[in-house]
This record gives C-alpha cells, structure tokens and sequence, in this order.
C-alpha cells in the first residue's frame, strides 16, 4: 500500500514538473540546425537537430531578406519572415526574423505574434507605428531611418508608411517561430471585404491628422 502511494505521488511530481517546463529551454549543444525528415513521424515542439556531420556554414546564412518580397496590391505592402524552418541555422536559438517594406501609403494591418515579441529596426522611410495594450491604451510613433520600436508579445500592432516615398523594415522576433494572428483577415475575410476596406481607410487616414505626413528630415514630435 505504502509503495502504491509513493509511486503515485511521484508520478504526480513529475506531471507537474512536465507541464511547468518552458518553451524553449537552453541550448544542450551549440549549434543544432534544422532538420526536416520527408517522413516525418514523430513531431515535437520545434524541429530535430541535423547529423552534427553534415552541418555546413550555409546553415547559418540566409539571403531572403535581401530583396523584398512579394507586395499586396490592396494593403501596398509585402511582409517575409523567416524562422527555423527556412534558416535552419535559427533552430534553438529562440530568434525569427522579417522584412517589412512598405510602398507609399502602404500599410500592415493590425495583427499579433502570439508567441513573441518583435523589435523593429527602420532602414528607410518614415513610419507610424503602434500596439494596443489589453487595457485598450494606444501607444503609437513616428519611426524615422535609424529608429528602433519595440511591439510586446501577443498585443495588436500595425505600422504604416508616412513618408513620400517607400519604408523599409528589419524586424527581430525572440522565438523561433513567433506566428501571426492577422485579425482583419480572421474576423473579415480577405482585403477585399469592405470591414477591411473601412478598418484600412482609417489608419491610412492618420496620415492626414495634423499634416502627419512627413519627410526624413522633418523636425516632429515623435508622440502623436
């Protein structure tokens, strides 16, 4: 009896130290490239190490950020992010990475990374850019060339160009694969349905407050 009662509470101990593990855990090796296996049969949370032998340095170079990708013709933007499935070098590192690029009055509607956080680097343009906290407050900027903004993991955020000419973005996200709720597309269908056309019409027109519409070199107050 005493042996039944032992072996059950240790089995409830390790239960709970099961479900109390992180998410992602430190490095046990290091370096642990991505390996897909064509048949997969077993998944886990992440992707399996590739043979340590057959590990080159092209696993640790990834060239898709390099030119920008492929725009949408309604919302004028195109967003790549690239995670441990493309960059096998990323896995286990708890890093995702993306390119933003914005064409004049281009925009990226509100979404969420519910997995991440995401540091955004503005290489060119002029940005606006804002989250929404779970009390509703809006925290929002003017981005210049240079400027860093930093979006909490899980809250809605946006961005969109307000310069006179085309935005480009770098984003850095803190896990492997940060995902994307993209509310309008969830609630609304695609961007063609008219709640969207709306949703659009009112952040672009934020560009039209108070002259919001700015050049690199135009001395405004970052708050709006």
């Amino acid at each position: 009896m005493y042996t039944s009662n032992l072996l059950f509470v240790i089995a409830i101990l390790l239960l709970i130290c099961f479900y109390n593990l992180p998410a992602y855990c430190d490095n046990l090796q290091d370096i642990c490239p991505t390996y897909i296996s064509p048949d997969e049969t077993i998944f886990i949370n992440g992707f399996p190490c590739k043979n340590p032998s057959n590990v080159t340095t092209s696993d640790f170079k990834n060239m898709m950020l390099s030119q920008p990708g492929s725009a949408d013709e309604f919302l004028r933007s195109s967003v790549t992010i690239v995670t441990a499935a493309e960059f096998p070098g990323l896995n286990t590192l708890g890093l995702a990475t993306a390119r933003t690029d914005l064409e004049l009055d281009g925009l990226v509607m509100p979404h969420t990374h519910p997995r991440s956080s995401e540091m955004m680097f503005v290489a060119k343009g002029v940005v606006i850019a804002g989250f929404i906290d779970t009390k509703g407050q809006l925290f929002q900027s003017v981005l210049r060339a240079g400027d860093v903004f930093v979006f909490p993991k899980g809250l809605l955020h946006y961005c969109l160009n307000s310069g006179y000419e085309g935005a480009l973005m770098y984003s850095v996200f803190n896990a492997q694969n940060p995902g994307v709720v993209d509310v309008s597309n969830a609630m609304f269908g695609d961007n063609n349905s008219e709640a969207v056309k709306m949703a659009m019409a009112k952040l672009v027109s934020l560009n039209r407050v108070e002259d919001v519409r700015v050049n690199d070199d135009t001395n405004l107050n970052d708050e709006l």
